[in-house]
């Protein structure tokens, strides 16, 4: 019997690169919050954004002071992330994404499926998969109070995830930089869907290049059910695992195969069933309701149009480029196919490469899906900060094979 365990010698660890954590760092956060709650239209966003502000202030004046990061760092999370946080638990306000998670779950549990069936203005439209509305569940059981808050649940998820994600023994500093981070901090506290998407996928590849292909199909499977933004981090991880046995020289016993094809058929059949298991049976309960929801609305085709969209790429080319909407989706195929074949001519070698793959795919769809916005780059930000800071082997991922004789 053959197995398969990733080989990293101590001599082939490299410190992860510096996070960034001096005072010009927490200046420009402060900058950047107090310009969103300047410019910004939304009652939360501007709570959020003159409580971070201060908070990085702070943080900055404190490392201008030589304190220490972990000093300026946690600085920087309580004005960023748990006073408006709580602040914004006391009066009940949050972004909309909370409420329609909420209301999804409530669906969920009165009619089997969490989509209205006749949603006619933006806000009744729910564009998340099915496995969204776990995180209001508490909500539609024990009724809204500030612990059964949905934002409470997907934030959690996303630091759970992300530690896991880490090595054990240096989760603390790039935990608590990436809940200061702006683009996180934000939805940390007003409310964002994306995050606990984001943080599956890391713990997925995590996982995967560990060598543990069942678990790694778990997360990604559970990631691929909240959203379709989790879908790509699949077949990048397949590729990762696929690459071992590259690495690993050699077949294993005859007639058995490569133990890391088997690693990634195993982990692809579990992510497939995992998604499958959450997102059938609410889809085949209404399916005209899940295609108008999840499908339809965001790729505009419905007489409500979502406002979410940013000026970025898509937005632009659709607005002031005839057939431009045609052009950006063109553009986003193109972009698929290219990341596709360079996972089959040159898969990745380390769980670091496979990452840095999947956020500049990522970064690509953002650019050219329809009704993109601004939010959805903590996607590719989480998963490039998961791959800087995580320690990663100076060299390809080294497999050990170990044959046993079975009696």
């Amino acid at each position: 019997m053959a197995t398969t365990t990733p080989l990293t010698p101590p001599d082939q660890r490299r410190k992860p690169p510096p996070i960034p954590s001096g005072a010009l760092w927490w200046a420009v956060c402060s900058a950047a919050a107090l310009g969103l709650a300047a410019c910004s239209s939304l009652g939360p966003h501007r709570v959020w954004g003159t409580a971070a502000g201060a908070g990085y202030l702070a943080a900055a004046l404190l490392a201008a002071r030589g304190r220490s990061p972990r000093t300026a760092g946690a600085v920087a999370v309580t004005g960023a992330v748990l006073l408006p946080l709580l602040w914004l638990l006391a009066v009940d306000r949050a972004q909309l994404e909370v409420r329609v998670v909420a209301r999804s779950a409530g669906l969920l549990l009165a009619e089997g499926t969490p989509y209205l069936q006749h949603p006619v203005v933006p806000e009744d439209f729910n564009p998340y998969l099915p496995g969204m509305a776990v995180f209001g569940l508490p909500e539609a059981v024990a009724g809204p109070g500030p612990l059964t808050d949905p934002r409470l649940w997907m934030g959690a998820a996303f630091l759970g995830a992300f530690a896991l994600a880490l090595p054990a023994g240096s989760r603390s500093a790039p935990l608590r930089w990436i809940a200061a981070c702006p683009l996180v901090a934000l939805p940390l506290a007003v409310g964002g869907v994306d995050l606990p998407v984001a943080g599956l996928m890391c713990l997925g590849l995590a996982l995967a290049g560990r060598g543990k292909a069942g678990a790694a199909g778990l997360a990604l499977g559970a990631a691929a059910a909240l959203k379709w933004t989790a879908w790509p981090a699949i077949p990048v991880a397949l590729a990762l695992l696929a690459a071992a046995s590259r690495s690993a020289g050699r077949p294993a016993d005859r007639g058995e195969g490569r133990p890391a094809d088997r690693a990634a058929a195993r982990c692809g059949l579990v992510a497939l069933l995992t998604a499958a298991a959450l997102v059938l049976p609410a889809a085949l309960r209404d399916p005209g309701a899940f295609r108008a929801h999840v499908v339809d609305f965001p790729l505009g085709l419905t007489d409500a149009v979502s406002s979410a969209a940013s000026p970025l790429p898509d937005h632009l080319l659709a607005t002031h480029v005839p057939g431009g909407r045609t052009l950006a989706l063109l553009l986003l195929g193109v972009s698929a196919l290219l990341i596709a074949l360079s996972l089959l001519v040159r898969p990745p070698a380390t769980p670091a490469d496979a990452a840095v793959r999947l956020a500049l795919g990522l970064l690509l769809a953002i650019a050219f899906m329809p009704a993109s916005r601004f939010g959805y780059l903590v996607h590719p930000l989480v998963i490039a900060v998961w791959a800087a800071v995580r320690e990663t082997p100076g060299h390809p991922l080294l497999l050990r094979v170990r044959k046993r004789v079975s009696r």
